[in-house]
């Protein structure tokens, strides 16, 4: 990639309109050598997830195609990632954070990706791959040239989930406490990170991800806000673990490249909650 991390997390937007364009040999290489290594599908507590090509017409142009179910929301995909992992509440998390990791490392490359939990066939997709015992598929996401000009089925897409309304500060971030809100300027060299995990994405937009910074400044501590009633949980497991996987890695990689050193941690600091719909997810310790 020739782009900084965070370059790549503020360019990124979901893509719904590709061009015919096959994907180049160089772009294919790439992404298959990222998925050979080890690291690359391992979460931040260990947690691995397991991540397919499959072309969208048939690896040999023959036709055969793997169909987004009957919705009809994405157009000329050359090729889909499939996501494959395990559906309990740890997993979930470490399944976002490997799947995102992969998809900014796809759009450093130059190419289209649209996360996709709800909107497609698991059964399609089920039979290009071999499930193991207790695997399920959570998320795709198609792969391609993005469209100059998108459709207008892409813009009212982004309209209906409030794509570009991303929440302020004063709904996410908390000083010290539930009790206080967390100014930018008060985050210090943290704030850039911060402001990483507020611009990702999550299913339906919904942000709900919380965090919480320590009054000395060496730990951010993360909580799922979880949407009641939300409708992404009927699919047979929590979509917003996935979220909190995704604000996890945009962390992350926002900390590493400003040079700011940390390891994740599962201890729970008693903040007590926002509500009885807030849940501590993991905390990132300074060192």
């Amino acid at each position: 990639m020739n782009m900084a991390v965070m370059d790549i997390i503020e360019k990124r937007k979901s893509v719904r309109t590709y061009e015919t364009t096959p994907i180049g040999e160089n772009a294919y290489a790439s992404i298959m050598e990222y998925l050979g290594r080890e690291e690359n599908l391992r979460g931040p507590f260990g947690g691995t997830a397991r991540i397919e090509w499959v072309w969208a017409k048939g690896e040999d142009g023959d036709g055969k195609a793997v169909r987004l179910g009957a919705y009809g929301v994405i157009q000329n995909p050359q090729a889909y990632l499939v996501g494959v992992g395990r559906n309990d509440q740890k997993a979930l998390l470490e399944f976002g954070y490997i799947f995102h990791k992969l998809i900014l490392y796809a759009t450093g490359l130059g190419l289209g990706t649209c996360w996709i939990g709800g909107t497609f066939s698991r059964k399609s997709f089920a039979r290009e791959l071999e499930l193991h015992p207790g695997e399920i598929i959570p998320c795709i996401t198609p792969l391609g040239y993005p469209r100059e000009k998108q459709r207008l089925l892409d813009a009212t897409m982004r309209y209906v989930v409030k794509a570009d309304q991303k929440k302020p500060w004063r709904e996410l971030y908390y000083d010290s406490g539930f009790g206080q809100l967390l100014a930018p300027e008060s985050a210090g060299r943290l704030a850039a990170a911060l402001e990483m995990v507020r611009l990702g994405p999550s299913a339906s937009n919904k942000q709900p991800w919380r965090a919480v910074l320590s009054a000395d400044r060496q730990q951010v501590h993360f909580y799922l806000q979880h949407t009641p009633n939300y409708s992404g949980n009927k699919l047979g497991f929590e979509m917003q673990r996935i979220d909190i996987g995704i604000a996890a890695c945009n962390f992350e990689l926002a900390c590493r490249e400003l040079g700011i050193q940390g390891a994740w941690t599962v201890h729970d600091p008693q903040l007590g909650a926002i509500d009885q719909h807030t849940e501590y997810m993991l905390s990132y310790k300074l060192s």
